[in-house]
């Protein structure tokens, strides 16, 4: 029998709802931002990509504990290892790499990040970050049969 920390599990999908808000906003907001707004817009998206970045390993990393029983070597390989046993789909994987790529850059170059406009990921993200919170109790429902 596999032990799952469904409640932490449970905890930062439920978190999720919240990172599509921010996306959203941060569109309408860059649709036409106020001169003196920028910086608080970039500052905004970058943490909404670093929390959506989190969110997606710490559940991945949960659910590579309890049911691949191996370990990641990086933030890209929790998202390969969670393609290649099925939990969520190949495009899914893609944005989700994409965007775990970016973890550096978000938590050890901010001070150099270029800043211009909306972040690509930020258009993205919702999309993906539905479809990851959707697979990921449906991949735990099949694997607890």
């Amino acid at each position: 029998m596999y032990y799952v920390n469904q409640e932490q599990i449970d905890a930062r999908l439920a978190f999720v709802p919240d990172l599509l808000k921010a996306c959203a906003a941060l569109e309408s907001a860059w649709a036409a931002p106020e001169a003196d707004s920028e910086l608080l817009l970039h500052l905004a998206q970058e943490r909404t990509l670093h929390l959506a970045i989190e969110t997606v390993t710490d559940v991945g990393s949960l659910l590579i504990d309890a049911f691949m029983m191996r370990d990641a070597s990086s933030y890209e390989d929790i998202v390969e290892i969670l393609a290649g046993e099925g939990v969520f789909v190949a495009d899914v994987a893609l944005v989700l790499t994409e965007l775990v790529k970016l973890r550096r850059p978000l938590t050890q170059e901010y001070n150099t990040l270029p800043r211009s406009g909306l972040h690509p990921m930020i258009a993205k993200l919702p999309g993906a970050l539905s479809a990851f919170a959707e697979a990921v109790p449906a991949f735990i429902r099949k694997e607890m049969l």
